[in-house]
C-alpha cells in the first residue's frame, strides 16, 4: 500500500508537511530548546505564536477590525450553550435554521436558555436541502439567527450568505471555514472547531463582533464569558497551547498555498469531480439537492446496501479509510477538506468505478 488517504469527517486528514514540521520541531522549538508541549503561555516563547496564530487567521479571512477573536476549548458544542448566553442582550429569543444534525443539537441545546423559533427546516425532507430563504420566518425582536454553513453528516452547504434582516447572523462553520472566501464583515459572530479544515480537535475558534461582547448572563462563569476571554485573549484559564501550536502551522499552510481564494478553486474542482463520478454512476447515489450539496462531505449510497461492507473493506485495501457514513444516515461519506489532496480523490474516484465494474 503505497498511500494512504484519510476521508474522517474530523478529526481529519492533515496536511503532510505540516505533520512533518510538527514533528521536525516536537522536542526544540526554533532552537529555544523546549517543545511547545511543555511551554508556559505565560513564558517567552508562546506568546510570540499565539500573536501569530490570530494575525495569520485575520489576514486569511480579512477579519475586520471591530472583532475579537477567540481560540476556545469544548468544541462547537459547547458553543450550542455559550451562544444564548453571551449574546442575548437582555432578550429573549432567538431565531435558527434547522438543515441537519448539527443545527438541530443547536436547536436543542439553546431551549435550555432561550425560547427558540425554528425559522425554517428542511426536517421532512430527511434533511437533504436549504428551505427557499423566501419561506423563513423571522422575529425582528428575536436576539439573532443562527444556521450551520454547512451539515457535516447530511452533506448540505449552503451555496450563500443568508438575509438576517437586521438580525446579528450566527453561524456554526465548522466544516467549511476557511473552503470558500467569506465576507465576515455580514457576521456577528462566526465558530467553529478546528479538528476539520484548520488542524487537531481541541481547539474552537469564535469570531465575535465587538458590540455583541459585554452581554453574558450573570450565571455564566467567567471562563466561558466572551467579554472575560477577550480581554485575556483567551488565556483566562490555561489554553490548549500545542493544538494552537498546530492549527497556526496549518494556517502558514494555507498561506503558502494561496490563501483561502485559492483553496475555494481547488476544493471546487475536487468535489465537482467527486459529484460528476457519483451521478455518472448506476451503483451510487447522493440524496442532497444538487444546489446545496457540501463541498466538504460528500456522502454516497450504494444501490445495494448488502455491498456496504465489502465496499469499505475493498477500499481499505486500496488505503481508503474511513468511508462510513455516520451511523444516523448511513451509507458512506468522503470529507474532502482542505488538506484532501487532488490524488486522494481521484484515487476514491479510481477505485469507486472499478468496484462498480466488479459488482
Amino acid at each position: 500500500m503505497s498511500e494512504i488517504y484519510n476521508f474522517s469527517a474530523g478529526p481529519s486528514v492533515f496536511p503532510k508537511s505540516v505533520l512533518l514540521q510538527a514533528q521536525q520541531e516536537l522536542l526544540d522549538w526554533q532552537g529555544s530548546g523546549q517543545s511547545v508541549l511543555e511551554m508556559s503561555h505565560r513564558g517567552n516563547y508562546f506568546p510570540t505564536i499565539a500573536e501569530q496564530l490570530e494575525s495569520d487567521l485575520r489576514a486569511l479571512m480579512a477579519i475586520p477590525d471591530n472583532y475579537k477573536l477567540l481560540f476556545l476549548q469544548g468544541g462547537a458544542s459547547a458553543q450550542f450553550s455559550l451562544i444564548p448566553q453571551n449574546i442575548l442582550r437582555g432578550k429573549s429569543s432567538a431565531c435558527y435554521v434547522k438543515t441537519g444534525a448539527w443545527s438541530e443539537k443547536a436547536v436543542i441545546d439553546a431551549q435550555n436558555f432561550c425560547d427558540v423559533l425554528v425559522s425554517a427546516s428542511s426536517e421532512n425532507s430527511g434533511y437533504t436541502t436549504v428551505p427557499e430563504e423566501s419561506t423563513w420566518v423571522l422575529d425582528e425582536q428575536a436576539a439573532y439567527l443562527h444556521y450551520t454553513t454547512n451539515e457535516t453528516i447530511h452533506g448540505v452547504e449552503f451555496s450563500k450568505i443568508p438575509n438576517a434582516k437586521g438580525l446579528p447572523l450566527v453561524a456554526d462553520m465548522s466544516s467549511n471555514i476557511l473552503s470558500r472566501v467569506i465576507d465576515v464583515s455580514r457576521y456577528g459572530l462566526i465558530y467553529a472547531g478546528t479538528q476539520k479544515n484548520m488542524g487537531p480537535a481541541g481547539v474552537t475558534v469564535v469570531i465575535v463582533r465587538e458590540d455583541l461582547l459585554g452581554y453574558a448572563s450573570k450565571t455564566t462563569p467567567p471562563v466561558f464569558d466572551y467579554q472575560e476571554q477577550a480581554k485575556s485573549h483567551s488565556m483566562l484559564n490555561t489554553p490548549a497551547t500545542y493544538n494552537w501550536y498546530l492549527v497556526g502551522l496549518v494556517l502558514k499552510w494555507l498561506k503558502a498555498q494561496g490563501g483561502v481564494a485559492a483553496m475555494e478553486q481547488f476544493n471546487n474542482a475536487k468535489a465537482a469531480k467527486l459529484y460528476q463520478a457519483i451521478d455518472q454512476s448506476t451503483l451510487y447515489s447522493n440524496p442532497v439537492d444538487v444546489s446545496y450539496r457540501s463541498r466538504m462531505n460528500v456522502p454516497f449510497i450504494l444501490a445495494d446496501a448488502n455491498l456496504d461492507q465489502v465496499f469499505l473493506k475493498s477500499a481499505e485495501t486500496q488505503g481508503l479509510f474511513e468511508l462510513r457514513g455516520h451511523r444516523s444516515v448511513g451509507g458512506m461519506r468522503a470529507s474532502i477538506y482542505n488538506a484532501m489532496p487532488e490524488a486522494g480523490v481521484k484515487a476514491l474516484i479510481d477505485f469507486m468505478i472499478e468496484f462498480e465494474r466488479t459488482h
